[in-house]
């Protein structure tokens, strides 16, 4: 079986390497890749977002599967086009896709299928901004304001704050540059990351994993794309990881398949496990970044044939999932200024040992290795325990050297510590 994985990030990278272990994987192309995955597929340059220049590409190399990274090609459709080629593909078609591309309506999605999640209000006139922001945050009794913009943001067009005028600002500006903007009450308790593969009504769980948003240590500073993850989550009670499968993707997934929209891809529920039970913060229609990276680590099962089964229809006879006893950590190390304008083009030394995924690389014509982008490599560390995952994950990363980096030095501390509870 060959495989295209489109994408340029360490998810990318991540799922290539999976699927280099699995024996039926017979060949691995990737559009257009990044400075680490030339070391396990041949690399193409293409318009990601071009469903003519990946349907082309896939025909070109010959691929029995196509698997979809980003939300924004799948937000965009090039799922249908793959698949109206004859092709088999990973990845939700812009309908169901909207699960993510479209906050409202992920929203509609769970009140039909009577799914818990934050109340909220769109806003689409700023005239109507004030009165909303008074419906919501810390004078209705929550500790916060919940602004998001309702369209794609790569992970930071939220802001939660207790500052009025920082919610204002916010909000004030998207509705300016034309996206309208959801406020939301606030969810209590710690968040979990939940990635599920679906074929329609069926659903096949993974490890439950947390993220990290922030930039900072002790979760201080702006939203990011994430900063790092680890998996699985040690404070997870059984039941609840079963009650979020069962009474929230299974439904969910249902109700998409109701309005005859069926997803066929990887399922993402950002949870948080409140006093009241397991709430929705949000759905994404795509393996997630940087939890994927900590997931993966762990999967003992063909990575290749389960994308397959479920690009293709046959997910419900695939079987139970296989997994590596102890845990996975994942550590971001980010430029420069990020999360703002990184610096960019400085070079990269240590980025080719064991556990490090590429994101924001490139390959210079000298063979140099440089950063390209804000988050510029994941570390995974694995281990009998988390303790012992965190403590590889940082043992690698003290062996990169790029100027002016930045991670941060608290992922999974707390958890391998006990000091999460539900």
């Amino acid at each position: 079986m060959r495989v295209l994985v489109i994408g340029s990030g360490a998810r990318e990278h991540a799922l290539l390497l999976a699927l280099s272990r699995d024996p039926q994987v017979t060949g691995l192309v990737v559009a257009p890749g990044n400075a680490g995955t030339g070391r396990l597929a041949e690399q193409h340059n293409v318009d990601i977002t071009s469903s003519a220049e990946v349907v082309a590409l896939a025909r070109k190399v010959e691929a029995d599967l196509v698997v979809i990274g980003p939300e924004v090609p799948l937000v965009l459709g090039v799922a249908d086009a793959v698949r109206a080629a004859g092709i088999a593909c990973f990845g939700p078609g812009k309908d169901a896709a909207r699960i993510e591309g479209s906050k409202a309506f992920a929203k509609e999605v769970m009140a039909a299928a009577g799914v818990r999640t934050a109340s909220s209000e769109i806003v689409d006139n700023p005239g109507h901004l004030d009165a909303a922001l008074d419906r919501f945050g810390p004078p209705a009794g929550d500790p916060a304001w919940v602004v998001k913009d309702d369209s794609l943001a790569a992970g930071k067009g939220v802001v939660v704050t207790s500052d009025r005028d920082a919610a204002r600002a916010h909000a004030a500006g998207l509705l300016e540059a034309g996206h309208p903007v959801l406020l939301e009450s606030f969810l209590d308790g710690p968040e979990v990351s939940l990635f599920c593969v679906v074929d329609g009504p069926t659903v096949v769980p993974l490890l439950a994993a947390q993220d990290f948003k922030r930039v900072g240590d002790g979760d201080a500073g702006p939203n990011t794309g994430g900063m790092g993850a680890y998996a699985p989550v040690p404070w997870l009670p059984d039941d609840v990881y079963r009650d979020i499968v069962s009474r929230i993707v299974e439904p969910v997934a249902a109700e998409l398949v109701k309005r005859g929209s069926p997803f066929s891809g990887l399922l993402y529920a950002g949870m948080a496990i409140t006093s009241n039970g397991p709430a929705v913060v949000e759905f994404n229609c795509r393996f997630g970044d940087p939890e994927t990276q900590a997931v993966l680590a762990l999967l003992n099962s063909p990575l290749g044939q389960l994308l397959y089964a479920a690009g293709t229809g046959t997910l419900a006879d695939f079987g139970p999932l296989q997994w590596r006893e102890g845990a996975a950590v994942t550590v971001v190390l980010a430029a420069e200024n990020y999360p703002g304008r990184p610096r960019v083009g400085d070079v990269i030394s240590g980025s080719e040992a064991d556990g490090v995924l590429h994101a924001g690389t490139a390959r210079r014509d000298d063979g140099a290795i440089v950063s390209s982008g804000g988050r510029v490599l994941s570390v995974v560390g694995t281990g009998p325990d988390l303790s012992a995952a965190r403590q590889r994950a940082y043992q690698i990363l003290d062996s990169i050297r790029l100027p002016g980096s930045h991670f941060r030095t608290d992922i999974g501390q707390r958890a391998a510590e006990g000091q999460i509870t539900v």
